[in-house]
C-alpha cells in the first residue's frame, strides 16, 4: 500500500497529520485522484476546480517548507516525484 510505504519514510515524531509532509503527502494523492478522475470526465468542471484549489494549497505548503528547511523539502519532493518548482 502507497501510504504505508510513504508513512514508513517519515521520521517517528512527524507522523502526526498535522504535519506539513503528511498534508503535501495528503494533498499529492488527492491531487493524482482528481487527474485520473479528470482523465475521463474532461467536462467536469467542479472537479476542475477543486483540483486547482487543492494545487494552491500544495504550492504554499511547499513554499513554507522551502522557507523553513530547504532539506526536508528536497527529501520530500523526491519521495513523491514532485518536480521542483521553477523559480524566475
Amino acid at each position: 500500500m502507497v501510504k504505508n510505504s510513504f508513512i514508513s519514510i517519515i521520521p517517528q515524531e512527524e507522523k502526526n497529520k498535522g504535519s506539513v509532509e503528511f498534508q503535501i503527502w495528503s494533498f499529492t494523492k488527492k491531487i493524482r485522484r482528481l487527474t485520473s478522475h479528470l482523465e475521463l470526465h474532461k467536462k467536469d468542471y467542479l472537479s476542475q476546480r477543486g483540483l486547482r484549489k487543492i494545487l494552491g494549497k500544495r504550492q504554499r505548503l511547499l513554499d513554507y517548507l522551502s522557507n523553513k528547511n530547504g532539506v526536508r523539502y528536497k527529501e520530500l519532493i523526491g519521495q513523491l516525484n514532485i518536480r521542483e518548482p521553477k523559480t524566475r
